[in-house]
């Protein structure tokens, strides 16, 4: 999943970019308004962790331009006024974190808000005859887990969290890699990824639910 980082403080911003490497997030980072207004007019995000004290102004100015687009926004501050938390949520902001924070705790907000976008209450849950876990990255069939690449499980979890939407290719690539290659060889690596799912789930059972929408992408059939 791509990441903006809107944070100032160089620290931080190594600590949680790192982290979210770690975890498969494709991370982008704005230091300023400016340059998070910017990134947040060519990219689509699905994660926004929004600093509110920023050197050229308050974040809550960002939200705006956010409530356009898809992106799930967390508040990252050490402000502890109450009312800087109601107004960032009633502006439509997901979640509110304040620092210090751990960054295990930010994870699991932010994978709680994935779980309410998709309409899930758990971490754990059926497509087709299969179970997928999100928290532990792993697919099931029965009692055997089958093996899926780092890329290939954050593309079939990308397609489960927007379950029942056509997305194309260049949504698809984006979610993967950014904006890091050419858009034929990741259009091309986003057919390759969905064969070698469906072989590797294939193999246990079937995989109608996994759609191809002739001349349009994929989408999860739930």
């Amino acid at each position: 999943m791509r990441v903006l980082l809107v944070e100032d403080e160089p620290h931080l911003v190594k600590e949680i970019s790192e982290f979210l490497v770690t975890e498969s997030f494709i991370c982008d980072v704005s230091t300023s308004l400016r340059e998070a207004s910017e990134n947040i007019a060519v990219n689509d995000y699905d994660f926004v962790l929004l600093d509110l004290g920023l050197p050229d102004g308050d974040g809550l100015t960002l939200l705006d331009e956010l409530s356009q687009g898809n992106a799930s926004v967390v508040i990252l501050t050490a402000r502890s006024e109450v009312d800087d938390k109601v107004k960032g949520l009633q502006m439509g902001a997901d979640d509110y974190l304040a620092k210090p924070f751990s960054l295990l705790e930010l994870k699991a907000r932010m994978q709680a808000i994935l779980r309410r976008k998709g309409g899930w209450k758990k971490e754990q849950f059926p497509i087709g005859e299969f179970e997928v876990d999100f928290a532990a990255k792993t697919i099931m069939y029965a009692k055997t887990e089958i093996k899926l690449t780092s890329k290939e499980f954050a593309l079939l979890q990308f397609l489960l969290i927007n379950k029942n939407r056509v997305l194309n290719r260049f949504q698809l690539a984006e979610h993967l890699w950014g904006d890091h290659l050419d858009d034929d060889y990741q259009s091309n690596y986003i057919d390759v990824h969905i064969k070698n799912i469906r072989k590797k789930l294939g193999e246990y059972a079937a995989t109608d639910w996994l759609e191809t929408v002739r001349g349009l992408g994929y989408k999860v059939k739930i």
